[in-house]
């Protein structure tokens, strides 16, 4: 058994460029998982090959790909992850405080991507006191507080409602337009990769279409 190698890729050839905003689509086990663990250098064990920024990750350390993931990449979930017992300033302070800036500075930057989301007026709120759309959004704004070029987002509206789940997609189109972050948006959900302005669709491993959506400049 544990010999068993499972193929959840076949023979993919993908291209993101910097300030794309494309989302990757497909029922369960279409490998679309695979893929974002791949691309958010959380997995380096495969075949063939894969590059961020000219780096080659398949060949990355351990300790590089935490680098890359801390550097580069922001991630944002389904589920929101914020601890329980940090408000939302804090919450998205904390990834500045491991990078080993000041207190200070890292609540100052936190509170300006707060704002950013639009929760300038929640930011000494614990996560029990804060709507589910809301505390996406502070987990949306501590995903930024590193400055990545690359937001990876799974499945982030999954436990929205569809009002709110549209208040997130403009963020992240806002996000895209205005401040230039790449946006790799993960979902089952044909219309919510609709609004992204590239869809990757997999299924079975195979990426089976590659299409713009013609969704620039509008969500």
């Amino acid at each position: 058994m544990g010999d068993t190698v499972v193929q959840a890729l076949k023979g993919i050839n993908l291209s993101v460029d910097a300030g794309e905003f494309i989302a990757i689509t497909g029922f369960s086990g279409s490998g679309k998982s695979t893929l974002m663990h791949v691309i958010g250098c959380l997995d380096n064990q495969f075949e063939g090959s894969y590059s961020i920024d000219s780096v080659d990750v398949g060949q990355a350390q351990r300790d590089e790909l935490a680098v890359i993931r801390n550097q580069k990449i922001g991630f944002v979930f389904q589920k929101f992850h914020l601890l329980a017992d940090l408000t939302a300033l804090d919450n998205v302070a904390l990834p500045r405080l491991y990078a080993g800036v000041t207190e200070e500075q890292a609540r100052q930057e936190a509170a300006k991507l707060l704002e950013l989301v639009d929760l300038g007026h929640r930011m000494d709120h614990y996560p029990y006191q804060l709507s589910g759309g809301q505390q996406q959004r502070v987990a949306i704004a501590r995903s930024l507080v590193n400055k990545p070029s690359i937001l990876l987002a799974d499945e982030p509206t999954g436990n929205l409602d569809s009002e709110t789940g549209d208040t997130i997609l403009k963020i992240f189109r806002d996000l895209n337009e205005q401040h230039k972050v790449t946006i790799v948006l993960v979902t089952h959900e044909p219309s919510i990769a609709a609004k992204a302005k590239r869809i990757i669709e997999l299924v079975d491993g195979n990426i089976i279409a590659d299409k713009q959506t013609g969704n620039e400049g509008r969500l």
